[in-house]
């Protein structure tokens, strides 16, 4: 029997073949899943993206779109009444939802493991509490005690008997004695604090301490932010202190471990040194006033935090794997790719093994945001994600040329074969149906109709992770959508990220550190810049791509312009022009003021200049005939063009149509406005 909470049900229309069952999944509304009953090709490799774990029969997946759950993940429900962890706010419920907010600092993590794993979670509909599908399932298996009050934290702990029978908890350590947690635990469904019982009941009120000698320390608790004088953090809740000397320790600094060893981190142990002094830290190259750990065998002294650094890392904004390492030989003077500041070669770095590429960055630059790279345990995963990155939309390759080069292939995204071409036969102004830029170098082209890939665009990932965002992001194709990130209106391929966002090809191509031929210098993106943007003037409200040697800014919009633009003002093409000498400018398509500051687009030849939307239009990246997906008051559906034959009415307005129409898809019909929002809005 289903439960009512079931997340998905069966199609009631389900297909003939009474052996496919098919699901409608809220949270993959594009396609139906279908049942995969058993494990038919072994050679293949996916992930569901309900728990994360290797894919494994049964399961349910679209093939549309590279979408998998398995199917207790398919099928687990929306909504559960209430949780162990966390009776609190057991009336309000918890919902299932798809990937936490891997950089909200709010959130700590699942309230059992303590990760933020990119996995659907159920959330708290009155705070921050989450507990990921996982551990929601096994925590449904195990008994919790009701949450009870300690001095020693700011937050109820729960207590759990037995946790070495919970998985998830078989890799966290105490707090207090960073043993395995192999008895009686408290832990704190809030933050990150586990701590032993046997340890809670010890717990010592004061204490002689190796690093402040003078006086006692004293168990202080304290609500307020204080620093740490070991690791030189801020932090709140319990602490040892001397108020004689303002002297205060965290109480998991307190007796940090002795020996620390990972040998998937570093091949030796590391030993604590407890003396608080000034050091540069082998691991990250920055100096800090802290006890050390040191490595005998390598002559190492690092950080506590370092001695745990992972030893490869996939970061958002490089397309390999980066590996750190303790010195960098043979090579000259490197900028970090993040800050653009110099990289200390005989200190840790991370970077890139690939022949060829001197990707450098800081180790505390590329960790400093954690929903931007995803640590690697095993470096066949690298391969692995090499691989993944390589699938595109060719189903199919029909010939190759004697290089190995496609010159025939079978593509996703039309029903006909495409043919690769160097040049235009006839010079006309023909768009790549993928980003909808003018066709110039080498491209695929149809036989049958109108249809142009660039190679570039035909050959793009259809899984792809984008620069500033560790979740993968997908392909797809639609003859209109907006990009979030230029804000224009499009047709062609875009990629998919998570739930919310829609880019452009355009948008996607543009890599996290640019080379613009309007600034001499490299732009980098700025996720706080709040700014003006130079080539057009508007306010960024959500980053752009600033210079870090001088003020100066891009938006997206104004990355992906196109270079050229044909225009009836003037018989040739008019180029992208990033200044304008003159101190009085007007634009010559609709003869008003023209800031000579901005971005234009101009002809050298026949003197012409004009302001880039009278040269572009509204909507310069649609298709000519896509179905109009806005608000209008006409009964029947209606095409965009960007030309039409005539000079027609507008059936609003009255006046004569001339570029960037509407017109009724019924050939019956004789429906024509104006693009305007005044047109197809009051008629």
């Amino acid at each position: 029997m289903k439960n009512e909470n079931e997340s998905v049900s069966e199609n009631e229309n389900e297909s003939h073949d009474k052996s496919v069952q098919q699901i409608q999944h809220p949270f993959h509304k594009e396609h139906p899943l279908v049942l995969v009953a058993e494990q038919r090709n072994e050679g293949f490799k996916a992930y569901c993206d309900g728990c994360g774990e290797l894919l494994l029969a049964p399961c349910f997946t679209c093939f549309h779109c590279n979408y998998h759950l398995h199917k207790q993940c398919a099928e687990a429900p929306l909504e559960i009444p209430n949780h162990r962890l966390h009776p609190k706010h057991s009336y309000a419920g918890f919902f299932l939802q798809q990937k936490p907010c891997l950089y909200d600092d709010l959130v700590y993590g699942c309230a059992l493991c303590k990760e933020k794993r990119n996995m659907f979670f159920y959330a708290c509909n009155d705070c921050f509490f989450f507990i990921d599908i996982k551990c929601a399932q096994l925590s449904s298996s195990f008994k919790f005690s009701q949450l009870s009050e300690h001095d020693i934290h700011q937050h109820p702990l729960t207590f759990i008997e037995s946790p070495m029978a919970i998985d998830v908890l078989k890799r966290l350590n105490c707090c207090w004695c960073h043993e395995p947690l192999t008895d009686d635990i408290y832990l704190c469904p809030d933050c990150t604090f586990i701590i032993h019982k046997r340890c809670l009941d010890k717990l010592p009120t004061e204490t002689d301490h190796l690093t402040h000698r003078l006086h006692r320390l004293i168990l202080n608790r304290s609500d307020s932010d204080y620093l740490c004088n070991l690791c030189q953090k801020q932090h709140s809740g319990p602490f040892y202190g001397c108020s004689l000397c303002h002297f205060n320790i965290n109480v998991e600094c307190a007796w940090p471990r002795s020996t620390v060893e990972d040998k998937s981190r570093h091949q030796h142990p590391f030993t604590i040194l407890m003396r608080q002094d000034s050091f540069i830290c082998d691991a990250c190259g920055t100096e800090r006033n802290c006890i050390s750990y040191i490595c005998s065998t390598c002559s190492l002294m690092v950080h506590k935090n370092c001695t745990s650094l992972p030893r490869i890392i996939k970061f958002s904004r490089h397309d390999h794997c980066i590996f750190h390492k303790y010195f960098l030989k043979d090579l000259t003077r490197q900028d970090c790719k993040i800050c653009f500041k110099e990289v200390r070669l005989e200190c840790g770095s991370y970077s890139c093994r690939k022949p060829g590429c001197n990707y450098v960055v800081h180790v505390n630059c590329v960790l400093e945001d954690k929903s931007l790279y995803k640590v690697i345990e095993e470096e066949k995963q690298c391969e692995e994600l090499e691989e993944k990155s390589m699938q595109s939309f060719i189903i199919r390759v029909i010939e190759v040329n004697e290089a190995g080069e496609a010159i025939k292939i079978q593509h996703l995204s039309h029903q006909h074969c495409l043919v690769l071409a160097n040049k235009m036969e006839e010079d006309i102004d023909r768009k790549c149906d993928g980003c909808m830029l003018p066709i110039s170098n080498i491209f695929y082209y149809c036989l049958e109709c109108p249809f142009f890939l660039h190679k570039t665009c035909a050959e793009l990932p259809r899984i792809k992770q984008q620069w500033f965002h560790q979740s993968n992001s997908t392909l797809y194709f639609d003859s209109f959508k907006k990009c979030d990130f230029c804000n224009q209106r499009c047709s062609g391929f875009f990629y998919k990220i998570g739930e919310g966002w829609d880019m452009c090809l355009r948008c996607a191509k543009v890599s996290n550190i640019i080379e613009c031929k309007g600034h001499q210098h490299f732009l980098y993106f700025d996720f706080k810049y709040m700014e003006k943007c130079n080539g057009c003037g508007e306010t960024n409200r959500y980053g752009a791509f600033r210079c870090g040697k001088c003020r100066f800014a891009l938006d997206f919009g104004c990355l992906t312009l196109p270079h050229l633009a044909l225009h009836k003002i003037d018989e040739h093409k008019l180029k992208l022009t990033y200044h304008d000498d003159k101190e009085q400018s007007y634009c010559d398509i609709c003869e008003k003021y023209r800031d000579p500051s901005l971005w234009l687009y101009s002809c050298s030849i026949c003197d012409t200049s004009a302001h880039i939307k009278c040269v572009l239009g509204h909507f310069p990246f649609l298709k000519d005939g896509v179905t109009f997906i806005y608000y209008h008051k006409h009964h029947h559906d209606l095409k965009f063009f960007i030309k039409v034959k005539g000079y027609p009415e507008c059936s609003y307005c009255g006046k004569l149509c001339q570029e960037e129409i509407l017109k009724c898809e019924k050939s019956t019909c004789n429906y024509i406005i104006h693009n305007k929002y005044k047109c197809r809005w009051r008629y």
